[in-house]
């Protein structure tokens, strides 16, 4: 079984990666490792899965997914059999300070698979939506058959966006197709731009913290380790009971916990084993107070239930930190 993952660099991109090879898929990574946030992280991503042994079935391509005809290339030399589609341009503030970027990426990265799809058939094509869509969503936990007619950053438009594309080329073209709407994923190896990693490396180095909102907003913090085992638990039902799931689906994949900013900043305390320095700001534009992920649907198609509570979660993250930054 051979599949595509695009932004294979990136977080979640790279954890899948290492998941899918330990059971035997025979992985093409593709990724620009541009510079929304540090290249070397992601470059160590990709050398990690390249020089591993034991991985013989990954190959990694440095290409930029928006180009049509490099990507259709790709698709028909590889004939993948299903491709997961992670590349984006990710962050709320980063949508508002880069908006044709972030169209660019999200919009016709998308488009440029879909296209890929069509003329190269896939089985299954699988790609990352978000919980911004759900915008300020006053009836918790945010389900799938929510409103999600009001995103209220440029990134939630365009995940409301990717959807929607997916949805008409799974109709028009008899298209099996799968959005995963991710909720504020966090774990070791994980995004620099990301508040607990932002706020770890600033209490390890004694410098203050910004609370937007005054601290008063909850997250679904969801351990990597639990988004990678709902990601695969969906390709392999698709694989074995394919007649199980429609040619358009989409799922919330979130932990059903949130917690506030102050329990995150108390689990990162408590990891590093230092006190952290707080300054207390207004909301940003275009976030929300709340991401609660409703996940029954998830549940009764794969068993899905999380795991990780976030104390633990957060304690392995310090842990990875520690060591690839070298701190005592």
């Amino acid at each position: 079984m051979k599949i595509l993952v695009t932004g294979a660099a990136g977080f979640i991109g790279f954890h899948l990666c290492n998941k899918l090879l330990d059971s035997n898929y025979n992985v093409f990574g593709v990724d620009d490792l541009n510079d929304y946030y540090s290249p070397k992280i992601k470059s160590d991503r990709i050398m990690a899965l390249s020089a591993n042994k034991n991985y013989d079935n990954f190959k990694f391509l440095n290409l930029d997914v928006t180009n049509f005809e490099i990507i259709e290339e790709l698709f028909k030399q590889e004939r993948f059999d299903q491709v997961l589609h992670l590349a984006a341009e990710p962050g709320v503030r980063n949508s508002i300070d880069n908006p044709k970027k972030c169209v660019k990426t999200n919009i016709n990265g998308l488009l440029s698979i879909l296209q890929a799809c069509r003329k190269y058939p896939v089985s299954h094509l699988l790609f990352a939506s978000s919980s911004s869509v759900y915008g300020i969503n006053h009836n918790p936990p945010f389900n799938i058959d929510d409103n999600t007619d009001y995103p209220v950053s440029l990134y939630a438009a365009s995940k409301k966006s990717n959807e929607l594309m997916a949805y008409s080329y799974s109709q028009l073209f008899d298209m099996k197709v799968t959005g995963l709407r991710f909720f504020t994923v966090y774990g070791p190896f994980g995004r620099p731009d990301m508040a607990y990693f932002k706020f770890t490396r600033k209490i390890m180095e004694d410098e203050h913290i910004e609370l937007y909102n005054k601290g008063d907003m909850k997250r679904d913090f969801t351990y990597i380790d639990d988004v990678v085992d709902a990601v695969l638990k969906i390709i392999l039902l698709h694989q074995k009971n394919p007649d199980k799931m429609s040619n358009f689906e989409v799922f919330n994949i979130g932990n059903n916990d949130p917690i506030t900013l102050t329990d995150l900043i108390s689990a990162i305390e408590k990891a590093t084993g230092k006190t952290a320095i707080k300054k207390l700001l207004p909301m940003q534009s275009g976030d929300v107070p709340l991401t609660y992920a409703g996940i029954d649907t998830l549940s009764r198609l794969i068993g899905y239930k999380p795991k990780t509570k976030i104390d633990h979660g957060i304690s392995e993250f310090v842990k990875w930190y520690k060591k690839y930054f070298q701190e005592p």
